[in-house]
């Protein structure tokens, strides 16, 4: 049904003029002002209420009711859970033939790592450092889950994350603000595309705002306490990086800001997010964080939905504080009618945006799912991503890859799991349809002998794998004892040449609500792992997680270790590509790794203290450690390669340059290995001295690089004015005279530097 004429003729019957919009205002759009003309009060406070049928994962333990009669009474401004073109029509057709004004809904969801056909989860992908490749990645999540109805993502979540206690450091892009934003960008512009009002475009929901990631003790929805200083350098810039790319929406975090939860918080939303950074889309709250409020101590439910509308909050999730309490508000002069139609607008904006006034039904062609949903070219996209996103920790005598004709022992409690291979928060995805590691070694290599054992559980502890098994069976634990999964495993690999263990986290090990004090692999695997090193047989170790882990001792066996993170649907293939050299692993972490939890957090950007230990060295009353030493087990950046990467004759343009200019540098970058392979080369930069503490190194520009063996090049990277620029403590964006230094190489410890002035 088409409703364009059907707006056109209420447009003229009245049009309201923007003159008397706020400073929050948005850009004035005739059909909407004039659909506002005719609203009653509570017309305009149901288009700020978003629910859920059920039926899909929920992040609380609210699910919507009488959904389709609040649908019909104009109390509904869109949904979420709902999917496939027959189910969305059934909801669409109720509020575009059933109610008064006949406004379209949003059907929104959490496409957070791939539609149907999953990649790696975002912090897997973030260790690729390839800009393109993650764009067109969103580019095809969006085109799936638009052609299932779907028009709203909540998507990209960028909290910059450096405790990996937290379960959703595995959602984000890791530790760094540089390529965060970058990062930030690629997946805004993926989603979104040129054109909103297109069939294959969604609108993308930067989250969650702000600070999320920060949460104290690494605890989930906890609380979140720091300057803005440290905001505005090192957590905000990847929000902005979504702003300034053209995002439609922000989603609210859970935690406080400044000692105000952010669903309330009138300085973040309002005065940074509209005033400072001219965001004009709309934003909405996490699941029930609105109501959430009360139990941070804000008041009732009534007093909290007023002070998340008065801050800027456009729409409320699920909790329905807004569809119960602000009629009675207006009529007690707590809020005014002007602030609810203000949100209302933003609303109605978003839903022009997407072309649903002109056509509610857009993204309903009954065609689409077979024709582009879990398509081989994008099972091959998905393949390729997971490629991409493992990161070589070590390579022990070199022992991957591993030839096609050799007789391998498959072990350990993921080699064969299929519900472990798409990761966490894949609510979209079937675990069905996921490739094994079993059947990728099966497909890459049918010449292989391949001998297959599980050799343990995931974990042994019952208690824990109940809280793990919210969603599905996870850890799956044997009848028989783990000792005879033991000795089953010991026999298989006895007959092979070369084994491969397959072990880690279950996916529900990270994820929302899912924190840990103790990120080290479990003992139940542990155990495995000593007992294969022990029959002195060559062994590599696949890593599945969603986050860092504390991997001291198995690092310090002579083994090969390979992080794949959970790969998703194309998992067992793409492992397989790597294990046999099929493609050359070239990842590289975007998130420190610690030697213990004592050390979180821990992040390469830190500041030099007043009494900075010195480097390898235990010195009393300097800033150290009694039992283990300041530096990480795996610095920020760091990722080996099957070939090696010489860098030598690191060349400036220039030792000074004026302000406001560029500054270009050369490196010459040499595979000095076997095979041919790819090397991303990374910048970092150090201001020497400058009005606030400055960190001892930021990145400040990388370039993925390939080389055949034995190939040179000479890789130029540039320093752009604003590369060189901070908040300083008035929270002006600055760069200030005086001297910097520029490292660059394989990691955030890389060591070849030279010397400039900033005139």
């Amino acid at each position: 049904m088409k409703i364009n004429k059907w707006y056109s003729q209420l447009f003229l019957a009245v049009f309201l003029v923007s003159s008397s919009l706020s400073s929050q205002s948005i850009s004035a759009i005739p059909e909407v002002e004039a659909l506002l003309a005719k609203m009653t009060l509570e017309e305009k406070i149901g288009q700020l209420n978003l629910l859920t049928p059920g039926g899909g994962a929920a992040t609380g333990a609210v699910v919507s009711k009488n959904v389709e009669a609040k649908i019909k009474a104009g109390q509904v401004g869109g949904l979420f859970g709902v999917a496939g073109p027959k189910k969305v029509r059934q909801a669409q057709e109720m509020a575009v033939h059933h109610s008064r004004l006949k406004i379209p809904l949003l059907i929104g969801s959490d496409v957070i790592h791939g539609y149907k056909t999953t990649y790696p989860l975002p912090l897997g992908l973030s260790c690729s450092w390839d800009m393109a490749l993650i764009q067109k990645a969103a580019r095809m999540a969006a085109s799936e889950a638009t052609a299932d109805g779907i028009m709203w993502n909540f998507s990209p979540m960028v909290d910059i994350a450096r405790d990996a206690r937290w379960g959703r450091i595995a959602e984000g892009a890791g530790e760094d603000p540089y390529l965060g934003s970058a990062i930030a960008k690629a997946m805004v512009t993926g989603y979104q595309g040129k054109d909103l009002k297109a069939s294959n475009t969604m609108l993308a929901c930067v989250k969650h705002f702000a600070l999320y990631g920060a949460s104290e003790a690494g605890r989930d929805y906890h609380s979140v306490d720091m300057s803005k200083i440290k905001m505005f350098n090192q957590y905000l810039p990847p929000y902005k990086a979504a702003v300034d790319a053209g995002v439609a929406s922000v989603m609210t975090s859970f935690n406080d800001v400044h000692g105000v939860p952010a669903t309330g918080n009138k300085w973040l939303l309002n005065t940074l997010l509209r005033e400072r950074w001219d965001f004009e889309g709309f934003v909405v709250s996490d699941y029930t964080s609105l109501n959430e409020m009360i139990a941070h101590g804000l008041g009732d439910l009534q007093a909290v939905s007023k002070l998340a509308l008065k801050a800027g909050l456009d729409m409320d999730m699920v909790g329905e504080g807004f569809l119960t309490t602000l009629s009675k508000s207006v009529k007690e002069g707590k809020v005014s009618e002007a602030e609810v139609t203000q949100a209302c607008r933003r609303v109605l904006h978003a839903k022009y945006q997407a072309g649903l006034f002109e056509d509610p039904f857009r993204y309903l062609d009954a065609d689409r799912p077979e024709k582009e949903i879990l398509t081989p070219k994008n099972r091959a996209l998905a393949r390729k991503l997971a490629t991409r996103s493992f990161v070589l920790l070590k390579n022990h005598a070199n022992i991957l890859p591993i030839k096609k004709t050799t007789k391998i022992a498959l072990l350990g409690p993921l080699a064969d799991s299929r519900n472990n291979m798409l990761g966490t928060w894949a609510p979209t995805g079937n675990p069905e349809f996921a490739v094994t590691v079993l059947e990728g070694f099966k497909n890459v290599a049918p010449q292989a002998t391949l001998l297959y054992a599980k050799g343990a559980n995931i974990s042994d502890d019952t208690d824990f794998a109940k809280k793990v098994n919210v969603f599905g069976p996870r850890i799956q634990i044997e009848k028989r004892s783990s000792d005879a999964l033991l000795q089953e495993a010991l026999e298989v690999a006895e007959k092979a040449d070369v084994i491969v263990a397959v072990i880690g986290e279950a996916t529900e090990m990270s994820g929302e609500a899912a924190s840990r004090t103790d990120i080290s692999i479990p003992e139940s695997q542990k155990k495995l792992i000593r007992a294969l090193v022990a029959t002195s047989k060559p062994v590599a170790l696949v890593l599945m997680s969603g986050r860092p882990l504390t991997i001291p001792e198995e690092f310090d066996l002579p083994v090969a270790i390979l992080q794949v993170w959970h790969p998703g649907v194309e998992a067992g293939n793409a492992i397989a590509d790597v294990v046999f050299g099929d493609y050359n692993p070239a990842g590289k972490l975007t998130a420190t790794w610690p030697r213990n939890v004592g050390q979180i957090p821990i992040y390469h950007s830190i500041k030099n203290t007043g009494r900075p230990a010195p480097e390898g060295n235990f010195e009393k009353f300097k800033s150290n450690y009694l039992d283990v030493p300041n530096t990480p087990l795996l610095p920020f950046g760091y990722g080996l390669s099957y070939t090696t990467f010489e860098y030598s004759d690191l060349i400036l343009e220039k030792n000074e340059i004026g302000h406001g200019e560029r500054l270009e540098l050369t490196v010459k970058l040499t595979n000095t290995g076997n095979f041919d392979g790819e090397e991303i080369v990374q910048l970092y930069l150090r201001d020497v001295v400058r009005s606030i503490t400055p960190p001892k190194r930021e990145l400040k520009g990388f370039q993925k690089v390939f080389l055949k063996k034995g190939e040179q090049k000479k890789v130029v990277l540039t320093l752009k004015p604003e590369d060189l620029k901070f908040y300083n403590g008035d929270l002006n964006f600055v760069s200030e005279p005086g001297e910097f230094e520029v490292f660059v190489g394989t990691n955030s410890d890389c060591s070849l530097k030279k010397t400039f002035t900033l005139k």
